[in-house]
């Protein structure tokens, strides 16, 4: 990782810690048999190709999102989806990485 990777890190992480403060919801957009193998604690859970049919749910919650995923891959998609469509939304990458900052 150069010196620019680096620092993309740790804004990220400082995105996620602001947003969770905000209250934010983490949407975990892995499919079923991952969410089974493993989730966060707080996360909610809709598989990335239903995410445009969920799309007024999502907006209903009337909070700030963190998309997740296993890589981040999917989990910047479905952000890219949310913005494009009004919502605030951050990707929050692979679960784990956020759940560590999640307090019960």
């Amino acid at each position: 990782m150069g010196l620019f990777g680096i620092f993309s890190q740790k804004k990220e992480t400082n995105d996620v810690k602001e947003y969770l403060t905000k209250g934010a919801v983490i949407l975990d957009v892995r499919t079923l048999e991952e969410w089974d193998e493993a989730h966060g604690k707080q996360a909610k859970h809709i598989v990335l190709t239903t995410v445009p049919l969920r799309l007024e749910e999502i907006r209903s919650w009337d909070k700030p999102i963190i998309a997740v995923c296993r890589s981040g891959a999917r989990s910047s998609q479905a952000t890219q989806f949310l913005v494009s469509n009004g919502l605030d939304a951050i990707n929050g990458g692979p679960w784990q990485n956020v759940d560590q900052y999640v307090v019960e």
